[in-house]
């Protein structure tokens, strides 16, 4: 008779194998780790752990169905890991399935109380993901009444405060988190830009003195940098400001690993792609009127008219939603020999995908944050670069775009610290190089797609909000409002970086902005001509 395994030592290999895993990890042996993990699931698939290493494993190099496949496997055999259901949510979203995450996070909440402080800021953070605000703010505070000196839950609660347009709150809370942590940068940066600062209120000198003082941290002296910059440009501080804006953006570029041409390459690609013939050809669409894509570059006016839309009683404001490229990339990546493409191939083999397909798709991934109205805004400025994809998938969708004059984008741009978004938006060169590729793709969308997209000037919209809103509407094929006028009385969120001037009601303040700084933004005016732009 064969003796029976022994249990202890099948489970020390598996444990044993696992930690070889997550040190191959730390170690940055990516291609390793996944070697290890396979072993350990294929030798031991009764190890649950290590199913869910090889979930993060997947979720690493960005292959979203095997992360969520192998986190069910996980889940399967230990179904009360609260980590796991937790990162199963991410792994949902991670798949544009946003229904299923909801749903997820819902049934979380209603037990939140088993949950360890750690395991509370995940899930609250996936709330945010989700747009489940109100349901994030209650978590955070909920931590704060346990941990009332960790400042992090200040900051966090901070940056759902400001979603909501409670402004004053959002500075008590982040004033609470840099006395509880002075080298929270990032709390500092965010508090200067919840309102225009003033001579008698503001915080220029304790910024100076945290830069005088040295900053170990790069980002975090980016993020003072930045802070300093908008507070001394409120002040009318204007040659101190974009000495002080240069200093922290070139900070920042010298940071990021990034080739403009790549970039450049793609719209070139995209343009070389869809071509007339291509946009022309008889291919079916899903044909759904719901979705209202406003798209255009970052600080043109792109949250300024979702407000106006998303204030119509038929209209939900959704934010940037990522779901069309999510939905777009896993309908490509799923062709065979799709894993090693270049950008280009990439473009080359979205231009032969099932259209219909990907149009429900994306409205499917998206049902649970927009099937509230019978249409919804997505504000994705970069959906530019799909403009022709969502035509071709929903060709009764609205497309609208938002342009601003060359100086007010690339300055409105160039002043702006994104989060991970826009990595040519630091240097002045990179920014007239990727603005006139932009310009090159939406005359090349107009041209091969006319009348399709809609085009509205910032400028004629500040200066005529009820008549531009007036077009705005009928093009929508919605009824006129007068509420959309007063779009900043709304209280929906806003999660964008203009969330606490979408508060406001419409100013032309913003206008020619760029002329403060003719001086020294005369190095961009130049590039921008020299590369067929019209800047006067």
């Amino acid at each position: 008779m064969l003796p029976e395994p022994d249990m202890n030592t099948d489970q020390r290999i598996s444990q044993q194998l696992l930690d070889s895993v997550w040190q191959s990890l730390r170690e940055k042996d990516v291609r390793q780790a996944i070697s290890k993990s396979n072993q350990l699931v294929r030798k031991h698939p009764g190890f649950a752990p290590g199913w869910y290493a090889a979930s993060h494993l997947a979720q690493l190099i960005k292959q979203p169905k095997p992360a969520l496949l192998a986190i069910d496997r996980a889940l399967k055999l230990e179904p009360s890991n609260i980590d796991w259901q937790l990162h199963r949510i991410s792994c949902l979203l991670m798949n544009g399935d946003s229904g299923t995450s909801v749903t997820s996070v819902r049934t979380l909440l209603t037990d939140s109380t088993r949950f360890r402080p750690g395991q509370m800021t995940q899930l609250a953070f996936l709330c945010s993901r989700l747009e489940l605000h109100d349901e994030a703010a209650h978590i955070y505070q909920e931590l704060i009444d346990q941990e009332p000196h960790n400042g992090g839950h200040w900051y966090n609660l901070a940056s759902i405060q400001r979603f909501q347009g409670n402004t004053e709150q959002a500075e008590v809370s982040l004033d609470k988190a840099i006395q509880l942590n002075s080298e929270d940068y990032q709390a500092y940066e965010l508090r200067s830009d919840l309102r225009k600062q003033t001579s008698t209120s503001n915080h220029i000198r304790q910024l100076q003195n945290l830069l005088k003082s040295g900053i170990k941290i790069p980002a975090g002296e980016v993020q003072i940098c930045y802070a300093l910059a908008k507070e001394l440009e409120d002040v009318d501080d204007s040659e101190q400001s974009f000495r002080t804006l240069s200093r922290g953006a070139a900070l920042r570029r010298k940071h990021i690993n990034y080739r403009i041409n790549d970039d450049l390459k793609t719209i070139d690609s995209i343009i070389n792609t869809f071509t007339s013939e291509v946009l022309a050809a008889p291919r079916k669409g899903h044909l759904e009127r719901q979705p209202i894509f406003v798209i255009g570059l970052p600080r043109t006016g792109t949250t300024l008219v979702e407000r106006i839309l998303g204030s119509h009683s038929g209209v939900f404001a959704a934010g940037e939603l990522s779901n069309f490229a999510t939905q777009m990339m896993m309908q490509v990546r799923q062709k065979p020999g799709a894993q090693n493409l270049s950008r280009q191939e990439l473009v080359q083999q979205s231009a032969r995908l099932d259209f219909d397909i990907l149009g429900k798709a994306y409205l499917e991934s998206s049902q649970a944050l927009t099937g509230h109205t019978p249409c919804f805004v997505d504000k994705m400025p970069l959906n530019f670069l799909y403009a022709g994809l969502i035509h071709l998938a929903l060709p009764q969708a609205k497309i609208v775009h938002l342009t601003r004059h060359p100086m007010d984008t690339c300055y409105a741009i160039y002043k702006r610290l994104f989060q991970d978004a826009y990595p040519w938006s630091y240097d002045l060169d990179e920014i007239a190089s990727y603005y006139t590729a932009y310009r090159q793709l939406m005359r090349h969308w107009s041209a091969v797609m006319p009348g399709v997209i809609y085009e509205l000037a910032y400028e004629d919209l500040v200066s005529d909000v009820e008549g531009q809103t007036r077009k705005l509407l009928d093009h929508c094929g919605l009824a006129w409002e007068s509420r959309c006028t007063r779009f900043h009385e709304s209280t929906a969120i806003s999660t964008t970086a203009s969330a606490a001037q979408v508060r406001q009601a419409v100013y032309q303040s913003s206008v020619d902005r760029w002329k403060s700084y003719e001086l020294q933004l005369s190095p961009l005016r130049e590039r921008l001509t020299d590369l067929g732009m019209a800047v006067d």
